[in-house]
């Protein structure tokens, strides 16, 4: 089994609110030099088989399908574990 993963996020020209809350909450916190914060998610899939290009492939089909909204986000694929 291979352990793949999929970070997703919003594209650039997309506003991302929940970023720019945390961008103007760390100053407060006393964390200085972030110019800017975007915020995303990640998702872990333990695929059959080993972490191979059709593994990749399917996986990628699956972010195109359920994972990610291709009119505002992105996404990339990594193969974390290929056991």
């Amino acid at each position: 089994m291979a352990r793949l993963a999929v970070d997703v996020m919003l594209k650039p020209e997309i506003l991302d609110p929940q970023g720019q809350a945390i961008a103007r909450k760390l100053p407060q916190m006393g964390f200085e030099g972030i110019a800017g914060v975007r915020q995303g998610k990640r998702f872990e899939l333990v695929v059959e088989g080993p972490a191979d290009e059709a593994a990749v492939e399917r996986v990628r089909k699956i972010a195109d399908t359920l994972l990610a909204n291709p009119v505002i986000e992105t996404y990339e694929v990594h193969v974390l574990s290929d056991n």
